[in-house]
Parts: C-alpha cells; sequence; structure tokens
C-alpha cells in the first residue's frame, strides 16, 4: 500500500517543521542566520531543533529590529554549511519513515534551504514538501480569518506559543497551525498525507451521485475494487472499513485529479472481506500485480525490485538486476534496494573496499585489454590484460561473496576508517559520500538476510492482539502470507489456531513478490507480534537486526 495508492495515514506522518531567518537578500546568498525546526508524529512533538548560523554577511539593521538577531548572536555560530547539515541530519529525510517537511510560505524557507545545498554541495534529499499558508487558504473560508499570516494563523488556532520572528517559536506556532488544519480537513474525512495535499474544496455533484456504489458494503476489513461499464477493473485499494473507505471518495476528502476520473468511469464496486487487516494489505499486492488495474500507480510500472548480484563470468563483477521475487538459493544477492541510487551507493562501497573489476568487457583467454586507470591506482589487478590471474582474482571475488552473504564487518571497518581520515583532513563531504555508501550496503545486507530467513522457513503461526481484544492469527509459508484467522475476545485462540492450519495455503509452487515478503516480516518484527508455531529455527540473529525483532524468539501465544 503505497501514498500513490490509498494515501499514508496522517496519525502515522512524520512532520519536519522548519522556519528560517535570514540576514535578507535572495536565496542564493545563503545568509540563513537562524534555523528553527520540530519533528511531530502523530499530534506530538518528538524532537526540537535551533541553532544560530553565520550567514557570510553583516545583518542589516532593519532585520536585526525585526527579529532581534544582530551580528554579535552569529559571530561565533557555525556556518550555513554546517547548520544545514546539521539539519537535515535532524530531520532524516531518508530514514525509514520518509517524513514531510513544512513550513509557513514553504518556498521561501525550502528556497534558501535548497540555495544553501546546492552553494556547499551538500546533496539535497527532495522531501515531500508541505505550506501551510496555502493549506490554510483552501481550508479556511475567509470570513473565519482576515488573512493567511502565521500571527493571524496561530491566534485562530489558539497557538500555546506566539510567533517572534524567531525561528523555533515560528516553528513551534507552525505546527499548531498544521495540527489545526489537519484537525478541519479529518472532520470532513482525510485522513492520508496525498488527500492533504490534494484538498481542494467541496466534491462535485457528478462524485456524490454516485454515492449509491457503496451501498451494501461490509464494514469490515479488506480489499474494494472499482470496475467500470466493460468490468474492466480501473482501481484496487484496501481498508479496516470498506465501507467507510469507500464512501469518502465521493465526498470532500477525495481530490485527487486521477481519482476524480476513475470515479465518474466507475459502475460497480466488488469488495473482498478479509479476516485480518495484514491480510487486506496483501491480497491488494496481489490482486494489483495480477489486474493491473488502470488508475493504481503501482500496476503502470510492475513490482520489480533492484538487487545487487555477482555475474558468472569466469572473471565475476558485479551486477544490477530487476526483478519481482526473491532470488533463488543458488544466487547470491542483496537487496531489495528503495531506489537506483541506493543500489549504486551499495555497488561503490563494494568497489571502495575489494578490487573487484569495475569494467563490463566479457574477458576470454583471448581477450588482450589494456588495463585501465583502476589498475594504475591499485584498485584492480587488471584481468582484462592478463588472463592468467585466475586465482588471484578468485581471492577479490570470495571477499565480495563474504559481504554479499552478510559478512560486511571488514568492509565496513575500513569504510568508518576512511571516513575518520577525511573528517580529520575536513573533507567532511567526501567522507559524507563514503558514509552514505556505507549505510546503503549496510542496510541492504540487512535486509536481504532478514528475507532469505524467512523464505527458508517451511510454516510459521503468529499472532497480534488486535483492538477488539481478540487475536489477529496469521499463518506464513516460506515468506507468503497462507491465511488468517480472528479469534474474538474471550475465546481460547487454540481451537481457532487449529483450523486455521487445516485451511492455510501451503504450495510453494506460487510466485511470492518481494513486496509481500517485506509487509510479512514488517507484521512479524513490530514488537508486538508474538511466535505460535514454528517449523524451522528463526534466529534473527543478524548483528544488524532491530532489537524488537527478538520479542519474537520463544514468546507463545496464550488467551
Amino acid at each position: 500500500m503505497t501514498i500513490a495508492d490509498i494515501g499514508q495515514s496522517l496519525a502515522h506522518t512524520t512532520f519536519v517543521i522548519v522556519d528560517l531567518e535570514t540576514a535578507g537578500g535572495r536565496p542564493v546568498d545563503a545568509g540563513i542566520t537562524e534555523i528553527g525546526a520540530v519533528r511531530v508524529r502523530g499530534g506530538e512533538v518528538i524532537g526540537e531543533f535551533r541553532t544560530f548560523c553565520q550567514p557570510g554577511v553583516s545583518i542589516p539593521a532593519f532585520i536585526s529590529v525585526l527579529t532581534g538577531i544582530t551580528d554579535h548572536h552569529v559571530a561565533d555560530a557555525p556556518s550555513v554549511a554546517s547548520a544545514v547539515t546539521e539539519f537535515l541530519a535532524f530531520a532524516n529525510f531518508d530514514g525509514g519513515d520518509q517524513p514531510v517537511l513544512v513550513a509557513h510560505n514553504a518556498p521561501f524557507d525550502v528556497g534558501f534551504l535548497k540555495a544553501a545545498c546546492a552553494k556547499f554541495q551538500i546533496p539535497w534529499p527532495t522531501p515531500r514538501v508541505l505550506d501551510t499558508a496555502i493549506l490554510a487558504r483552501k481550508i479556511l473560508r475567509k470570513d473565519e480569518v482576515i488573512n493567511r499570516k502565521l500571527g493571524t494563523l496561530a491566534k485562530y488556532f489558539r497557538a500555546p506559543v506566539s510567533p517572534t520572528h524567531r525561528a523555533l517559536d515560528d516553528a513551534r506556532a507552525t505546527v499548531s497551525v498544521l495540527h489545526g488544519l489537519i484537525e478541519r480537513v479529518g472532520n470532513l474525512g482525510v485522513h492520508d498525507l496525498e488527500g492533504l495535499q490534494t484538498f481542494n474544496g467541496p466534491a462535485t455533484e457528478r462524485r456524490r451521485r454516485k454515492r449509491h456504489l457503496a451501498d451494501g458494503l461490509p464494514d469490515l476489513p479488506g480489499v474494494y475494487i472499482f470496475y467500470d461499464g466493460n468490468n474492466r477493473p480501473l482501481y484496487v485499494g484496501t481498508s479496516i472499513s470498506i465501507r467507510k473507505r469507500v464512501m469518502s471518495y465521493f465526498t470532500a476528502a477525495e481530490t485527487r485529479s486521477r481519482m476524480t476520473s476513475m470515479i465518474e468511469l466507475a459502475q460497480r464496486i466488488e469488495p473482498i472481506v478479509c479476516q485480518t487487516a495484514h491480510e487486506a494489505q496483501v491480497r491488494e499486492l496481489r490482486i494489483i500485480n495480477e489486474l493491473r488495474p488502470v488508475y493504481n500507480h503501482r500496476s503502470r510500472n510492475p513490482e520489480k525490485t533492484i538487487w545487487l548480484t555477482l555475474t558468472s563470468d569466469k572473471f565475476p563483477r558485479l551486477s544490477l538486476v530487476r526483478q519481482p521475487a526473491f532470488p533463488d538459493s543458488n544466487r547470491i544477492a542483496i537487496g531489495p534496494f528503495s531506489s537506483m541510487q541506493s543500489a549504486e551507493f551499495a555497488t561503490q562501497a563494494i568497489y571502495q573496499v575489494t578490487q573487484l573489476r569495475q569494467c563490463k568487457e566479457r574477458i576470454t583467454n583471448k581477450s588482450s585489454i589494456s588495463p585501465c586507470m583502476l589498475f594504475e591506482m591499485n584498485r584492480c589487478i587488471a584481468p582484462c590484460a592478463d588472463t592468467s590471474l585466475v586465482s588471484e582474482y578468485q581471492m577479490i571475488t570470495a571477499q565480495v561473496v563474504e559481504i554479499l552473504t552478510g559478512d560486511s564487518v571488514v568492509a565496513t571497518k575500513a569504510m568508518l576508517n576512511r571516513i575518520q581520515e577525511l573528517v580529520l583532513t575536513e573533507k567532511f563531504e567526501e567522507a559524507a559520500i563514503i558514509r552514505d555508501r556505507m549505510r546503503a550496503l549496510e542496510s541492504s545486507i540487512y535486509r536481504s538476510s532478514m528475507l532469505r530467513e524467512l523464505s527458508a522457513i517451511p510454516f510459521l503461526i503468529a499472532g497480534k492482539a488486535n483492538a477488539q481484544g481478540g487475536w489477529d492469527i496469521q499463518a506464513f509459508t516460506h515468506g507468503r502470507f497462507a491465511g488468517a484467522i480472528q479469534a474474538p475476545a474471550g475465546h481460547d485462540p487454540k481451537p481457532y489456531i487449529a483450523h486455521l492450519k487445516t485451511m492455510a495455503a501451503t504450495d510453494v509452487s506460487l510466485p511470492t513478490l518481494v513486496a509481500e515478503m517485506e509487509l510479512n516480516l514488517k507484521w512479524l518484527g513490530d514488537g508486538l507480534t508474538r511466535l505460535v508455531e514454528i517449523t524451522a529455527g528463526f534466529s534473527w540473529s543478524h548483528p544488524m537486526a532491530a532489537p524488537n525483532t527478538k520479542l519474537l524468539a520463544g514468546v507463545k501465544l496464550s488467551a
């Protein structure tokens, strides 16, 4: 389930609200004097950031009067480059929760941040951006607020902190404005990020006329499929309540242009009730992959994940391959990578710590190729020029195999040593590049090792307490979802477990999408799931394994 498909829950979205004070001038001058930011999730503040910056120019008197920031305040402050780097580290836009950047009049703040990154050669992470000023213009009526200035909106939403033209105070005030706007659209049925980003007023009358399509839909978890008059699948989604989610498409909550077009074509909706929300998510993945509905983004680009592997040449080299399923056990590979950039980072990390060849030449016994610059730099032994180096190259290949199969300690230590050397010589940009490569390599090794462990288990049953006080119990076969059942509150779950074992699908010949395996892995490793039965060892022993995965081992499900 992706943002593009049915929306990322606002309650589970991390927002980084930022405000800048500057010395005036243009963004290209990067004259930032102060950065303030607040990190929030689920309505709660989970971190704050503030720093002065040395803008490199004198602060004009009128700016000092407005903000209270003088040349004295920033005399010993970090440079703009250092301050922006620290802010990006605080925001962690490349992290797993992929925060959304929020600002009031975002083009100003984001413009200065991007300009600073460009000026000081800092990679800009291209986060999703929300502008509370634009949102306020769409959500609030003119008779409610006289303008959309931050001070006016902070007062309207009774923010505990008033904007003062100081970065952190203004960021805190913007937090209150953001939460107020989210609450406002929540009353209209908007509960996901894309709905908030695309909110544009009341639903059209033509869309309202389609509300009858939701008649009779169950108020249960599951998958829903929109069809047109020719019985062509248009869109597949999932929800913990099929009826409530489908009803939202016919209200002001749904303003995505492609969904408006889809709803006008829709003639019927097919519900598929599932035992649990997780089952619904898995079935949604499978149905989209099978039906390729025209309005699901995922179906336009069939799910093909990126893997890093070794070729089978006499002198192997690294290769990036795309495939939807987990690589078979005979092929050494790490991944899946979330982007081609992260895959290339991991590739460069291996090149950095080994002498594996980087060329794509096909080397045969008759090859006679002049060695490239990498040979002169002692980064490759040039088997292209001397094909007798078979045993020497096999030793290099063995190093790479060790890394790809999970033993990356030596490689990581080498990169850490190099980072320390670069930091000592103040070559921070080069150090950051190696850091990113190291993280990409370690992350991919961790993910592939976890998936490999899960895929090796013939049969597994686990359970999790649900909101109704009962248990969501699910079975998995070689990483593939095999079935689910709910044990109601107050009932002994053992008979339900026994029934699930008899009905679980155990056909190992069916392909398993990597996206499904990762979805299953996330459910199993959330720290709340309890292991019930397993037919093989499940160690989760990888040194990089998240702490909460340890909660699975040895815990039995009880009534």
